[in-house]
């Protein structure tokens, strides 16, 4: 079993940023990709950024995250993050981060709502 908790969502102004956080525990030898999706009200959840390869990484951005987000995990603490920059309404969402291990499968977290809006 793999255990995981977001944190750091919150409402912030367009242009602003916001550092959202992802804690893994458990059985965590195996989880080789992590990352971070999101789902806004009435969409289906989309990815937004991953590491493929924990102990080499390599980050993947969705297209609507490059140049604005930047996902990163630091190895000993078993944390991903995802600092978010250049905020706009539209990434109004609630966040959901991902722990996927080719033995056990994906695990969820329960998300972090993040709100953009002046």
């Amino acid at each position: 079993q793999v255990q995981v908790v977001e944190s750091g969502g919150g409402l912030v102004q367009p242009g602003g940023s916001l550092r959202l956080s992802c804690a893994v525990s458990g059985d965590t030898a195996t989880v080789n990709v992590m990352g971070w999706y999101r789902q806004a009200p009435g969409k289906q959840r989309e990815f937004v950024a991953s590491i493929v390869d924990i102990t080499r990484p390599e980050a993947v951005y969705a297209d609507s995250a490059k140049g604005r987000f930047t996902v990163s995990k630091d190895i000993a603490k078993n944390t991903l993050s995802l600092q978010m920059t250049s905020l706009k309404t539209e990434d109004t969402a609630v966040y959901f981060c991902s722990a996927s291990s080719p033995l056990l499968g994906a695990y969820w977290g329960q998300g972090t709502q993040v709100t953009v809006s002046s």
